[in-house]
Order: structure tokens, then sequence, then C-alpha cells
């Protein structure tokens, strides 16, 4: 097996652990090609080092099918080795986060600078693209974008997602899904369930980020979605850096459940206050935390904030 697809089978697993999918689910190539920002037959080969691990099942003229999601809830993934593109992704993200690179940056040189193939270098690149973090110049090369990487961007951040997400809560376009809020349940249940020990900051990140995102939705407001999305965007690296206990994630976690037990009970004011408290409490968390001058991006401590 090759790198890509090694790593593509890491990527689908931690999709699956935070996607709260159930034994049977059809895993398709193209939902995964949306996701991962690559092709298909990367994707398949990644999907069949998944078969092979009898994680997946492979059905011979119909795809992949989840075999059995028991398997992968409770180990950790390994570490990336130091020539993976997670291990790449990830020295390019502090790089950037500690200036070491600047707003313009071209792939010779990136290429040069970590030791990595033009091919590898524009897999991470369109990965980054993706997260929003990094845009192709019209000519050559590529530009940063403008991070929230500083307890004035971030408490303006947290200003802002106060007041749309209360809103969102309290319009009266927002619509209670009940399918929705249930997929945001087992989302928020995984890590309640001890996710929040064994999940890396990645995935707790994005299990957190699509809890907003899918309250957001819900809103019946398209650009209030979309501005909870490119801020999650924006504020991604300094989270997967940033050093926080698991009590601090385990309190979040039962901050999300309440506002989730709000809405279900059709108590739409309440939930809103408790967002509003929810956020709050997470800016001055970020105003006393020293993240901003913290360790590697992606290192062992816990973190993924709301």
């Amino acid at each position: 097996m090759n790198e890509l697809h090694r790593s593509l089978a890491d990527k689908i697993v931690r999709h699956i652990r935070t996607s709260a999918m159930e034994r049977g689910q059809h895993l398709t190539e193209a939902s995964f090609q949306s996701l991962f920002g690559t092709s298909r037959q990367p994707i398949r080969s990644a999907l069949g080092i998944l078969a092979d691990q009898g994680i997946v099942e492979r059905v011979p003229n119909k795809g992949f099918y989840l075999r059995d999601p028991d398997r992968i809830a409770a180990d950790p993934l390994p570490a990336a080795n130091e020539t993976s593109d997670e291990a790449t992704y990830l020295r390019i993200a502090e790089d950037r986060l500690s200036r070491r690179l600047p707003d313009r940056v071209s792939e010779t040189d990136l290429m040069r600078r970590y030791g990595v193939s033009r091919l590898g270098l524009r897999r991470i690149l369109t990965r980054i693209s993706g997260e929003g973090w990094i845009e192709r110049n019209e000519g050559r090369g590529w530009t940063f974008a403008v991070l929230i990487d500083s307890v004035e961007a971030y408490r303006e951040c947290y200003d802002l997602r106060q007041a749309i997400e209360v809103h969102g809560l309290r319009s009266p376009e927002f619509r209670a899904d009940p399918v929705v809020l249930a997929d945001l349940r087992r989302r928020q249940e995984i890590v309640a369930g001890g996710g929040w020990r064994r999940l890396s900051q990645m995935e707790l990140f994005e299990a957190n980020s699509s809890f907003h995102e899918g309250l957001a939705a819900l809103s019946g407001n398209r650009f209030l979605v979309n501005t909870v999305q490119k801020l999650n965007q924006l504020r991604r690296l300094i989270e997967y850096r940033q050093t926080l206990n698991a009590e601090q994630v385990r309190g979040q976690n039962a901050e999300h459940l309440a506002i989730l037990d709000a809405l279900d009970a059709g108590d739409t004011g309440r939930a809103a206050d408790l967002m509003h408290d929810h956020l709050g409490r997470a800016k001055l968390r970020k105003a006393r935390a020293e993240m901003f001058s913290g360790g590697p991006a992606g290192g062992p401590s816990k973190g993924g904030d709301t």
C-alpha cells in the first residue's frame, strides 16, 4: 500500500468515528471525493485497505458498506509518520501559525522546504484550500488567508458568533428538524461516551464545528450558516494547536447536549440563552489561554473547543 492510500484510509476512519455512522451504511467514493479533494481511484484503494481490516465490506457491483463501526470506536489512531501527508500538513500549519511562512508561497519553495514531491504537495494544498486557509493565485503560487490568531481576533470572533448564532436560534425562520437534531446528538454522544478521551484534536474540532454549523443551518438563513462555516475555517489551525484539559472538553460537550435538550423540548428561547452563555464561557477561556505561543499544531493535547 502507498502512503496516500494509508493516509486516506485514516481520514475515512476519522470521518466514521465522528459521524455516528451505523453498521451497513453505504460508503460512496463520490462523497469522499468531495470531502477529501482527491480522485476516486485512491479512495477506492483506501476503502480496500479498510475492507482487508474488516472495517468495511466490499460488495461486488455495489460498493463498500460499513461492516463494524465498533471495531474503530475505542482506540486512538496511530500517529502519522514523519513523511506522511498528515505530518507535512501539520508542519505547514505550525510554520504558518509561527509566522515562519510568508503570506505568499511558491510550490517550488514548499517542495524544497518539506522534502515532498509536487504531486504530494498538491494533495496537501488541495486539502488546505478546502479548509479555507490558502488560495491559489491567478498566476503562480499560493496565498495564505488571514487567520484568527490572536486574543483580540478571537474575542471579535466570539462576539460575532454570539450575535449571529443566538439570533439564528431565536429567528422565526428557525426549524428544529428532528432528523438533523438526532444526528447532532449522536455525534455529541460519541464525545460524551468517551470520545473526549480518545478522539484526536482534529476529530474533536470537527465534531464541535458540525454542532454549531448544523444549528446554524436550521436558522433558515444561508448567510448565517456560511458565516459560521467561514469562522470555523479561520480558527481551525489555532484550535488544533491549543491545550485544553479533559474536563473542559467534557464541559463544553455537556453544554452542547443541554442546548439539544432544550430544542428537543421545543424551548428555543432557552436554547438561545444556553448558546449565548456557552459561547461567552468559551470566549473567556480563550482570553485566559496561552494558546497563541503554544506547542505544535496537532500535538498530543486535547482541543476542539466550541
